[in-house]
């Protein structure tokens, strides 16, 4: 990939151009469309819900569900965020992708190009998402907060 610094404002980097970027990922050397170019927020939002229920489906194997009692609720809740996260980061660390991520065709990759996120990554990162706020806020290239912070980026496989 090429080089990345200077994509979330201007004046940083020195990689801002005269001419404003024509896709998300230009800057970075990523493709337009098809495999290799940055995913849409929509089918990362998509590929996160369906994380979400497979973690709920996980907990509801060993946590009861009753939906007339609070606490009961509330325990499964913390449990169901538990299990979304150590899925998460094991299956980013290690492939990439999670079970939401393959199934919609995007994968997390590294901007260094290595060939693993790792976990220091991905335990980062996952966090950041689950604080909802640094995933929702984007630059032109369509990398997070939590995306930029760790060097990764999110892009479709096919």
């Amino acid at each position: 990939m090429s080089r990345w610094t200077g994509t979330w404002l201007s004046g940083l980097g020195g990689a801002e151009s005269s001419t404003p970027q024509q896709w998300p990922g230009e800057r970075l050397g990523l493709p337009r469309s098809g495999p290799g170019s940055v995913a849409s927020r929509g089918v990362r939002f998509a590929a996160l819900f369906l994380d979400l229920v497979i973690a709920g489906l996980v907990t509801s194997l060993f946590v009861p569900v009753d939906v007339q009692r609070p606490e009961i609720m509330q325990t499964f809740n913390y449990w169901a965020i538990l299990v979304w996260f150590v899925i998460t980061v094991s299956a980013v660390s290690f492939f990439g992708f999670t079970a939401g991520k393959a199934a919609l065709g995007i994968r997390v990759a590294r901007l260094d190009g290595a060939a693993l996120v790792g976990p220091l990554r991905a335990i980062a990162r996952t966090i950041m998402t689950a604080l909802i706020v640094p995933a929702a806020i984007s630059d032109a290239d369509g990398r997070g907060l939590h995306d930029r912070a760790v060097g990764t980026i999110v892009l479709r496989t096919r």
